[in-house]
C-alpha cells in the first residue's frame, strides 16, 4: 500500500540524528542554533527561535504582540485544529473564517467580517502550498501571524520596488522556477507577517518530527521576540535531535522540490480527464508543493475505495483540521470549508515515491470514478 504521507528521511537524514545520539547531546543545544541560522540564512529573516512545537510558537507569537487576554483571533476553518485548541488553552477567542473553494484559503471579505466581530489577530494558514493575496490582508490593518508550515519557500511574484539582485540563498539554489516562467520571484512566504510559524511535525512540508521555528521578519519584531527566548525555560525549546534532522531537510529543500513539482506536473496532466480538480494556485512557479490535493466531484468514500484497491491510501486532506475538530459547531457558518472538509482528497506525493508507484497514482487518477 503506497502511504499518503512519508517522511522524506534518507541516510542523511539518519546519519545527522545518529551524531547526536553518539555525541550524547540530544536536549536543546548546538543544533537548534544551526536551525535557526539555516532558516535565516535561506529566507532573509531578522531573527527567529527554534521552540518545541507549533502550538508554542503561535503563544510566543500573540505574547510578542502583547495581545490581550479575551481578544478575538481569527484563524481558517481548515487550520490545523492545534490552533483553535491553544487560543482557547490561552485564554483568547477564536473566530473561525470561511474559506475560498478554490483554494481553500481564507477569504479577505471573510477576514473583514471576523474583524467587525471582534478579531484583533489573524492567523493566515498558508495551507496545501497555495499563496494567499499576502496584500490584501496587509491592507486590512490587523496584526498578519504566517503560518507557513505547509507553504515554506514558496514565493510570491516580485513587486516593483524589489531589485533584480535581490535574492535570498534558496532563490539562488532553485533559481530556474524564475528562469521557466520568465517572472520574477520575490519575498519568501512568511516575510510578511509580523511573525511566522514554520511548523515541523510529522505532516508538514519539512519534518522534524516534532518543532517549530518562529520567524521575526522585521529587526523591530526580533528585538522582543529575542527577550521573550531569552527568559523562556530550556523546555520551550527544540530538542538537537530533531533539530538535526530539520537542518538536513533543509539543505536538500531544493532537491527534493524539484522531484516534488515534476510529480505534481503528471499528476495535473492525469486528471484533465476527469472531472474532479486541484486547487487553482494564482503564483505556479513560486509556489510550494504540498502533497496533491484533489476537490471531487462525488463522494470521497468511493474514491477512497476505488484508490485502495489499486493499492494506494488516500485520506481527507483536512482530517486534523479546525472545522473537523468542531463540524456540528462550525459547519453553518462555514459553508465552503464543510465541503472541502467533506470532498477534497489527499493523494500521495513525495520524494520518496519511486517511478512505479508515481505511475500507478497517475494511471489511478486518470481513471477516478
Amino acid at each position: 500500500m503506497i502511504q499518503t504521507y512519508s517522511p522524506t528521511i534518507r541516510r542523511k537524514e539518519m546519519e545527522a540524528v545518529l551524531t547526536c545520539m553518539v555525541d550524547e547531546k540530544i536536549g536543546p543545544g548546538e543544533m537548534g542554533i544551526r536551525l535557526v541560522q539555516t532558516v535565516r540564512e535561506l529566507t532573509g529573516c531578522d531573527g527567529a527561535v527554534a521552540l518545541r512545537s507549533p502550538s508554542l510558537a503561535l503563544e510566543y507569537a500573540l505574547k510578542a504582540i502583547d495581545l490581550p487576554a479575551q481578544s478575538g483571533v481569527m484563524i481558517s476553518a481548515l487550520a490545523p485544529s492545534w490552533q483553535i485548541l491553544t487560543l482557547e488553552r490561552l485564554g483568547y477567542k477564536p473566530i473561525v473564517l470561511d474559506v475560498c473553494e478554490e483554494s481553500g484559503l481564507v477569504t479577505c471579505a471573510a477576514a473583514e467580517n471576523g474583524i467587525k466581530d471582534g478579531g484583533r489577530v489573524l492567523v493566515l494558514a498558508e495551507s496545501m502550498g497555495v499563496l494567499p493575496d499576502i496584500g490584501a490582508f496587509l491592507s486590512l490593518g490587523v496584526p498578519v501571524i504566517e503560518d507557513i508550515s505547509q507553504s515554506a519557500f514558496a514565493r510570491y511574484p516580485a513587486e516593483p520596488s524589489e531589485s533584480e539582485g535581490a535574492k535570498s540563498a534558496v532563490q539562488e539554489q532553485s533559481g530556474t522556477e524564475e528562469a521557466k516562467t520568465g517572472e520574477p520571484l520575490g519575498k519568501c512566504a512568511g516575510m510578511y507577517g509580523v511573525y511566522t510559524i514554520f511548523g515541523m511535525e510529522d505532516r508538514d512540508i519539512v519534518t522534524a518530527g516534532g518543532g517549530a521555528v518562529l520567524m521575526a521578519p522585521g529587526r523591530r519584531e526580533w528585538i522582543v521576540l529575542k527577550k521573550l527566548a531569552e527568559e523562556a525555560p530550556s523546555t520551550d525549546f527544540i530538542p538537537d535531535m530533531n533539530a538535526a534532522l530539520a537542518v538536513v531537510e533543509l539543505k536538500e529543500f531544493a532537491r527534493n522540490e524539484k522531484t516534488r513539482k515534476e510529480i505534481y506536473a503528471l499528476y495535473a496532466r492525469a486528471i484533465m480527464s476527469v472531472k474532479h480538480k486541484t486547487y487553482v494556485r494564482q503564483n505556479d512557479g513560486g509556489s510550494t508543493i504540498y502533497s496533491f490535493p484533489l476537490v471531487l466531484n462525488s463522494g470521497f468514500k468511493d474514491v477512497k475505495s476505488y484508490a485502495q484497491k489499486k493499492g494506494i491510501e488516500v485520506r481527507q486532506a483536512y482530517e486534523n483540521s479546525v472545522i473537523a475538530l468542531r463540524q456540528e459547531e462550525i459547519a453553518p457558518s462555514c459553508i465552503c470549508a464543510n465541503s472541502l472538509l467533506l470532498r477534497c482528497a489527499l493523494f500521495p506525493l513525495y520524494p520518496r515515491l519511486g517511478q512505479k508507484d508515481v505511475a500507478r497514482i497517475v494511471k489511478v487518477l486518470s481513471s477516478l470514478p
